[in-house]
């Protein structure tokens, strides 16, 4: 029980994360915003490696930099989806394919959750898949388009799979290499982007970028503690249900009106939760 908990804190704390790092990114390009974020959380990443114990091996750094890397390749191509328009299509189906890739591996791995749990987790994927949905489309649909969708979420899936392997006894370990990998590989498309002219973060967009990091490494932190107390294939849909705190906190801050389509996903996420907890 104490995984799930866990797991949808984690889930939380990643949607009000990506709430600030959207805020951050009105006034400042995304890509800087990622990796100054990541940077910027370092030190929160130091205290927590003090205040959780965990064993320090090869293992859980190698596992961590791969998801690390993943993780920034992942945001590169779903903002270069983003970027050609359609974020009604682009977002579900990044999201549900980011949540579907555990459920795979952790089965495939011989995880047997039972029926309440595995029901409670295919709705979870159903409603991240509609609470991401955006209003318009924004642009055509292509079959580009949708291979970047999905190649996005394949990266993110695989994020969340890498931490699982890190090692039930390595505590955050795997975030330090998580961490210094994403900033060491972001870094140079980061410095591209400002020769290119991309716009630097400023005023109110310190605050908000700033506060995006320290909760990302927060509920990676949560996520790994998560997924090392319960089934990969149960904790990981659930982590993924940020997307509906994102969106509450549109609707209560930006004043942003929710589709009837995501407030079935959130009826969905909610009976996710109590079919999971069951």
């Amino acid at each position: 029980m104490i995984g799930i908990v866990l797991a949808a804190l984690s889930g939380l704390v990643w949607g009000v994360g990506d709430f600030s790092g959207g805020k951050a990114s009105q006034r400042a390009d995304s890509l800087l915003v990622v990796v100054v974020s990541k940077a910027a959380s370092l030190p929160l990443l130091g205290l927590y490696l003090l205040l959780v114990p965990g064993a320090l091996t090869g293992r859980a750094l190698a596992w961590g930099a791969a998801s690390g890397v993943l993780g920034v390749l992942g945001m590169i191509v779903f903002y270069r989806a983003l970027a050609a328009g359609a974020m009604a299509i682009v977002a579900p189906i990044s999201a549900v394919t980011a949540a579907l890739l555990p459920v795979a591996f952790g089965l495939a791995g011989g995880e047997r959750p039972g029926a309440l749990a595995l029901a409670g987790a295919a709705c979870a994927i159903a409603a991240i898949g509609l609470v991401s949905a955006a209003g318009g489309s924004g642009g055509p649909v292509t079959g580009k388009l949708v291979g970047l969708a999905l190649l996005s979420g394949a990266a993110f899936g695989l994020f969340f799979t890498s931490l699982s392997h890190a090692g039930d006894h390595a505590g955050l370990w795997p975030m330090a290499g998580a961490q210094i990998a994403a900033v060491a590989l972001g870094a140079p498309f980061a410095l591209f982007r400002l020769r290119r002219g991309a716009a630097r973060p400023a005023g109110p967009s310190w605050g908000w970028l700033v506060t995006a990091g320290l909760l990302d490494m927060s509920a990676n932190a949560l996520y790994l503690l998560a997924v090392a107390r319960g089934d990969l294939s149960i904790i990981a849909p659930i982590a993924s249900l940020y997307p509906v705190s994102t969106v509450l906190l549109a609707m209560g801050i930006d004043r942003e009106r929710m589709r009837p389509v995501q407030l079935a996903g959130l009826g969905l996420a909610a009976t996710a939760l109590v079919l999971v907890a069951s």
